[in-house]
């Protein structure tokens, strides 16, 4: 499957964005204004343009917020939303969503983070090597903030060391995520559940691929790095 507008894409935008209350006080991290913008339209505007036509909006605190903001639709895109009742983390997340994400595959992506990809080069890419769950990849001078990974030569993830203190350059998740909806199904629904943490790392040597092209990378957890995005899309 290679055509976006085939494709239900969830968007993880449930977190409580606690260090971001200083700079942007009691509203979703996702609608944290960027360049005049809220963040998730900036997505949404990007997945427009690669050909995406339906999107679920995995919402937590403030999703009323959320609601209110986008309605029914962003230009071409239908939306849908996912509210969790208590923090799912995002695994649980995508869970509780599983019943809106009606494709056999599934583009889930945060909320708080942007990376620069051609999204049908990923499709194809992800259709030649049979990977049942690919990871987007961009290289980072720092690793310290993001999980680590690393492959073998068919870029099959063979380790997934998330959020290492040492810091050091290598590739780092960003954020991107292609996988087949019934690697959803067998997420424990109900419970916290942390992708990163728990399913990635399960994953490691069989599922999990890794696609080494993202390109410019922004995240907008810190207040220092939400300030850096001011300027990004510019």
């Amino acid at each position: 499957m290679s055509d976006l507008s085939q494709i239900s894409v969830a968007i993880l935008a449930g977190g409580l964005g606690t260090r971001l209350r200083p700079v942007v006080g009691d509203q979703p991290k996702a609608l944290a204004a960027v360049a005049g913008r809220p963040f998730l339209a900036i997505l949404l505007e990007w997945l427009a343009r690669a050909g995406a036509r339906r999107v679920v909006l995995c919402t937590g605190y403030r999703g009323d917020l959320v609601r209110q903001s986008l309605g029914q639709s962003f230009g071409p895109i239908e939306l849908a939303y996912s509210q969790e009742e208590r923090p799912l983390g995002t695994a649980g997340a995508l869970r509780l969503a599983y019943p809106l994400l009606d494709s056999e595959l599934v583009l889930a992506l945060n909320g708080d983070s942007f990376c620069q990809v051609d999204l049908a080069a990923m499709l194809q890419w992800r259709a030649a090597k049979a990977a049942p769950a690919l990871m987007l990849l961009t290289w980072a001078q720092d690793a310290a903030r993001h999980g680590q990974v690393e492959l073998d030569p068919d870029g099959v993830v063979t380790a997934f060391r998330e959020k290492q203190p040492q810091g050091g350059p290598g590739w780092i998740n960003a954020g991107v995520y292609l996988m087949e909806r019934r690697l959803l199904e067998a997420i424990a629904p109900g419970r916290e559940v942390s992708l990163e943490r728990e399913v990635f790392p399960a994953w490691v040597g069989r599922e999990l691929h890794g696609y080494a092209e993202g390109q410019r990378f922004l995240d907008i957890g810190t207040p220092e790095s939400f300030a850096r995005a001011q300027g990004f899309f510019a």
